[in-house]
């Protein structure tokens, strides 16, 4: 298995600029891919995407300098072992609300001893030579469970003692929407962002890296100086939308009343 890029950079003290793809295409895939970005993640919770459009995106990605990876469902063996068999070098899993729920995470994401992943790299085993990938997949696979709950916050330390995840992943909108407060993405309720402070914190401690869902640019930059180590900017559905009313509103607006 090739060296995971996201690793690299975080092993450099950088932060991961990542992707997010909620539209089932390797087209769309392919023109994100080439924007810039660290990391492209598949969104299989709240995208459209199933198992056979994410190996397609992966495909569509696999000529770029990007890391591919995954939000799986739900925190299940079945799926996690399938979208590393088809290639995902990285995997978010929501609703992580307990140490127990990240061990399961972490046994379900490494093969033996160090896990119950059963052997069949499908695509991924194509990244190396025959055997080649087992050796090293249990240590390049990164883990970022989702604490997106008052339950994950109120597990905090116990989670991120749990060996074998990354860091982990801050879901903005559950947050908020666990504590009674609208869901949003870029938040600044002080509740919250004491809570991202303490999970910084912590997870500095650990030598984890904490990464968060933002909604562009403006609020990854205030995530990278509160110390977050991965941010995403959106999906590429959020960026298309704001980018086309954004165009539009210009049009109608400088037309003269003329459109």
């Amino acid at each position: 298995m090739a060296n995971n890029k996201v690793k690299q950079l975080w092993a450099e003290g950088k932060t991961v600029v990542n992707a997010w793809l909620a539209i089932p295409s390797g087209f769309s895939a392919e023109v994100v891919a080439q924007c810039g970005f660290d990391s492209v993640t598949v969104d299989m919770q709240h995208g459209v995407q199933d198992y056979l459009s994410m190996v397609q995106c992966f495909q569509a990605m696999h000529g770029h300098p990007v890391t591919p990876m995954v939000r799986v469902p739900w925190n299940e063996p079945g799926v996690i072992g399938k979208v590393l068999d088809g290639g995902a070098y990285g995997v978010i899993c929501p609703m992580v609300n307990t140490a127990q729920e990240a061990r399961n995470l972490v046994s379900y994401s490494k093969y033996p001893p160090k896990g119950v992943r059963s052997n069949g790299p499908i695509r991924s085993g194509m990244y190396g030579g025959a055997g080649e990938y087992q050796k090293t997949a249990n240590d390049e696979i990164v883990l970022l469970p989702m604490m997106e709950t008052r339950t994950a916050v109120e597990n905090m330390e116990a989670i991120l003692d749990v060996e074998g995840i990354d860091g982990v992943y801050i879901g903005p909108s559950d947050l908020g929407f666990s504590y009674g407060l609208v869901p949003k993405l870029d938040r600044d309720e002080p509740e919250i962002l004491k809570i991202y402070e303490k999970i910084v914190k912590e997870c500095g401690k650990r030598g984890l890296n904490p990464g968060i869902h933002c909604s562009g640019a403006e609020g990854a930059v205030r995530a990278i100086n509160m110390g977050f180590k991965l941010v995403t900017l959106s999906n590429e559905v959020g960026l298309m939308q704001i980018y086309a009313r954004m165009q539009v509103a210009q049009t109608r607006k400088e037309s003269g009343g003329k459109a």
